[in-house]
């Protein structure tokens, strides 16, 4: 497999941490958002990914995977062990549901190119910019908050797609000065995560093409 990424996409954090999880090797290719007006608009990406988003998973056999989610549940459907999903259908929608505020509802919100778009479209200063992103992080936070179970992870002491969602949606919170700390049960999830390699090596600190 090939994971296309880059150390600060939320989203490909995820597959990275995924992937990590079950122990599945794959090639990287590093896809700078920034660098020279951005390496995801050009022909050859978006011909594969024609959104120009992060990340994209190309199979052995030739088949392309995107949207983080999608992949994610891929690979447990693939390779079921260990299982990201509980096998009960009331807790499986709890676990999704988390899983969905952060991907669809917080991230989308703050993503690069909406966050370019108020800067550079719409004239917005850096401060204005910076206050929309904690709004809507700050705001998905207080409910995520209420709907974990807390303890060691999200939902009792395995690790789910909600605490792979969780962890990239925290770093990014931090970047942007959001105070973590007001939220007791994403912070414990936090700490617990952070001892594991598959959450430590996934981080963008420790990717190659990190700044």
């Amino acid at each position: 497999m090939k994971l296309y990424s880059y150390f600060r996409s939320s989203a490909a954090y995820r597959v990275r941490i995924a992937l990590n999880l079950k122990s599945l090797d794959a090639d990287y290719d590093y896809v700078h958002l920034v660098r020279d007006g951005g390496a995801q608009h050009k022909p050859a990406y978006k011909a594969l990914n024609p959104q120009a988003v992060l990340p994209t998973l190309v199979l052995d056999g030739g088949e392309v995977l995107t949207q983080s989610l999608a992949i994610i549940e891929y690979l447990d459907e693939t390779y079921p062990d260990p299982p990201l999903l509980p096998r009960d259908p009331v807790a499986r929608a709890r676990v999704r549901a988390v899983g969905a505020a952060i991907a669809c509802d917080i991230h989308p919100l703050n993503n690069l190119r909406v966050l370019q778009f108020l800067k550079n479209d719409l004239g917005l200063g850096q401060p204005d910019v910076d206050n929309w992103y904690r709004h809507w992080v700050e705001l998905g936070f207080d409910a995520v908050e209420q709907m974990i179970e807390g303890g060691d992870f999200c939902f009792g002491d395995t690790v789910s797609l909600a605490d792979i969602c969780l962890l990239p949606q925290i770093f990014n919170a931090r970047r942007f000065d959001v105070d973590v700390g007001a939220y007791p049960r994403i912070s414990a999830v936090e700490r617990k995560c952070a001892t594991m390699a598959a959450f430590e090596e996934a981080h963008p600190a420790n990717q190659p093409d990190s700044e």
